[in-house]
């Protein structure tokens, strides 16, 4: 999963520490979408653009830390706002 948007990353990574270190790539198949200063500036672009599909989110560094989510990646837990259910909360 992601094999073809890390091995983009990885070749195209000493070029992009020049220009964007420190700074959240975006990447697609074989593009870079975009680059933000957040994270959560990354997601929100991430998801509006490709919704459910599966895209790439990493740090412009050196060194990178890898998180993975193993539920996400097993189909174990959905991330789909469009189709939220709303519980009712009580407050006493």
């Amino acid at each position: 999963m992601l094999e073809q948007e890390l091995a983009f990353y990885e070749q195209n990574l000493e070029n992009w520490l020049h220009q964007y270190a420190d700074k959240f790539v975006l990447v697609k198949g074989e593009e870079m979408v975009g680059v933000y200063d957040t994270n959560e500036q990354a997601l929100t672009a991430g998801a509006s653009l490709f919704g459910l599909e599966s895209y790439l989110i990493r740090r412009i560094e050196k060194v990178t830390e890898e998180i993975r989510l193993p539920a996400l990646t097993l189909g174990l837990l959905y991330a789909n706002p469009s189709h939220a259910i709303a519980s009712p909360r009580t407050i006493a």
